[in-house]
């Protein structure tokens, strides 16, 4: 998991609009990777420098430029150039930090959001993902190489749907939209887990058990951190006060809204049940003390009237006329049993046993 603090710190005292990366480095090499569309054709290749990321002149094609990796910031630099972004724009897409937000530029729309998704280990990963949305070009900026945005190349490549007929608002609909969607797997194999946790805390609660709800906890308070701030920006994209968002764009946007309530919805609820779920464990890790000092309790209880009679005959006093007396041993240990016997039967006719 990220650490929540700390790494800020290396920006204090410089001036706004200062590129420094903010985060840590999740590949060595930049991958820039071009697709430009059209209703017509389809071209994509990787780009070896930024110079190939230059916007053509009098271009009609849609370009989706998708940079994996933002440690470099004389790439960064360059490409913003290249395209005009503001200074405090790349800033933000270099501190991997940020809120997700949606900033109005004029020409452009800076969208930064969180993508999340299980690695190939089974480890949530959560991961910055930045949009620059233009009239007709789309630049997305994550920390490594992979993504969620696999259909959405696939639908452009197979002209599916209206994205090879719309324009790069809809295009940063489509990738906003995967990304919230993918929310939706993520939370359902949290579900699971969650149910498998609860299954066993019910069963026979362990210290793993403990180990599972504060991890799961801890992914919740993540997802929810990632979620919350999303429903504004895209709320604040539906109420079409940019001019690069049409309306019929805006229509799809709303229901990305939707889903983002929805999501929020579901963590709400899961974070109550592991609220529960952390009630239970303590509840039973109560309850088996209580049954053990309940049986340590009865044990002691039984005994002291033993030991009594034990303590009186250890005496040793030659008065004692009990200690000439050839059945004084076995009748002391009938007496010893018969009073465990008594309050034995006494304890189970209460039902404390």
């Amino acid at each position: 998991m990220r650490r929540l603090f700390g790494r800020s710190s290396r920006k204090a005292g410089l001036p706004p609009g200062t590129l420094v990366h903010v985060g840590e480095r999740k590949t060595e090499t930049v991958k820039i990777t071009i697709l430009r569309y059209d209703q017509g054709q389809v071209t994509e290749k990787e780009a070896s420098t930024v110079d190939e990321c230059l916007p053509s002149q009098g271009e009609s094609m849609v370009t989706w430029i998708n940079v994996a990796g933002i440690h470099h910031v004389e790439v960064m630099e360059k490409l913003g150039a290249c395209y005009g972004v503001h200074p405090l724009a790349l800033e933000d897409i270099l501190n991997t930090d940020q809120r997700p937000k949606v900033d109005d530029y004029g020409d452009y729309l800076l969208i930064v959001l969180k993508m999340v998704y299980h690695d190939d280990q089974g480890e949530l990963v959560i991961e910055q993902v930045s949009l620059v949305v233009g009239s007709n070009f789309v630049i997305s900026f994550q920390e490594r190489d992979g993504d969620v945005f696999d259909p959405v190349r696939e639908r452009i490549r197979g002209a599916k749907g209206r994205i090879r007929t719309a324009g790069a608002d809809y295009l940063a609909y489509a990738l906003v939209d995967a990304v919230v969607d993918h929310y939706f797997a993520v939370l359902e194999r949290l579900g699971g887990e969650i149910a498998d946790t609860e299954e066993q805390l019910l069963a026979e609660p362990t210290p793993s058990s403990l180990h599972a709800i504060h991890r799961l906890k801890g992914e919740m308070i993540f997802l929810r951190k990632s979620v919350w701030p999303l429903r504004e920006a895209v709320g604040n994209l539906t109420r079409g006060e940019s001019a690069l968002i049409t309306e019929a764009t805006q229509v799809y946007l709303r229901d990305v809204h939707d889903h983002t309530i929805q999501v929020i919805d579901t963590i709400e609820s899961f974070r109550d049940t592991m609220s529960g779920m952390l009630d239970i464990y303590l509840s039973s890790l109560s309850n088996r003390m209580n049954e053990v000092m309940k049986v340590l309790t009865i044990i002691a209880t039984i005994f002291i009237p033993v030991t009594f009679i034990a303590g009186v005959y250890g005496m040793n006093f030659r008065q004692m006329p009990e200690l000439q007396w050839p059945w004084g041993y076995p009748v002391a240990l009938v007496i010893m049993a018969g009073v465990a016997g008594i309050m034995l039967a006494y304890f189970r006719r209460r039902k404390w046993l």
